[in-house]
């Protein structure tokens, strides 16, 4: 009787064991999960930290691969979004241009309606833009009014969608300042390229390239200019007709233009001296 006292509370006692051995292992997973799980909100969130503080230091390229894993795991939620956005802009810094808009471009398709969507729009123009103010054109002086304008236009369209639709957004202020800078330096492009064609005698292919510029920036200053070479080329034409109504056109909304003055010099004979 004793014996079977004994084995039973044996057995007890190594079943006791065993749940206990059970239990410990369940705790120990339940505390090492969060931990060791990549997409847990503990490990986001301290990944995302880190990114931040790489940001803050000018070490994009850590930053990138860290917002990189952020979006892939965090698939659907509000630390994605700001990822996303967080990585177009250390692309940007980085000088990783194409990247950085492929990233804004998925973040307008992916979340219209996300609180962050007047600054994707607002960055998509800032990439943009810079694009057409780099280091190498202002290096080498040149007018950015003569390079392709592709990338400016690409940015105007940004910052209108982005003052269309958020007025009260705090980049439109500063969207509005580019739009205007924009806005002339396209006109400027337009009538380099209508100097261009009137300097080597393609008069109306240099009126039509004046004729967009009045048509789609008729406000920017380059507007002056472009009437002048209008004129020339009608003139150069031999269409007096046109000529005439360009000058009126001159004449009414630049009623002191240089230009003026230079085509009146001109018209006068080489003897006349007043």
């Amino acid at each position: 009787m004793q014996s079977t006292q004994t084995t039973s509370r044996a057995k007890l006692n190594t079943l006791r064991a065993v749940a206990i051995v059970g239990l410990l292992a369940g705790l120990a997973g339940c505390g090492t999960t969060p931990k060791d799980d990549p997409s847990s909100q503990a490990s986001l969130d301290k990944l995302y930290a880190e990114a931040k503080e790489d940001l803050s230091v000018g070490s994009f390229e850590p930053a990138i691969k860290k917002l990189e894993r952020i979006e892939g795991r965090a698939a659907g939620t509000l630390l994605a979004q700001q990822a996303m956005l967080e990585l177009a802009w250390a692309q940007f810094r980085s000088g990783e241009k194409a990247p950085a808009l492929a990233t804004l471009d998925r973040f307008i398709k992916l979340h219209p309606s996300s609180a962050g969507f007047d600054y994707a729009l607002y960055l998509k123009g800032l990439v943009n833009f810079n694009e057409d103010t780099g280091f190498f054109g202002r290096w080498a002086g040149q007018d950015i009014s003569e390079r392709d304008q592709q990338a400016s236009r690409e940015a105007l369209n940004a910052f209108r969608d982005l003052v269309d639709r958020f007025p009260s957004s705090r980049y439109a202020d500063d969207a509005r300042l580019r739009i205007d800078f924009i806005t002339n330096m396209l006109a400027r492009h337009e009538v380099h390229v209508s100097r261009y064609y009137y300097e080597r005698g393609a008069y109306l292919a240099a009126i039509n390239r004046a004729q967009t510029a009045l048509t789609e920036y008729q406000y920017a200053p380059a507007a002056e200019e472009a009437l002048f070479l209008m004129a020339q080329s009608y003139r150069a034409l031999n269409m007096p007709e046109l000529q005439a109504d360009t000058e009126k056109v001159l004449r009414k909304n630049f009623p002191r233009s240089s230009y003026l003055e230079n085509e009146a010099a001109q018209r006068k004979p080489w003897w006349k001296l007043w």
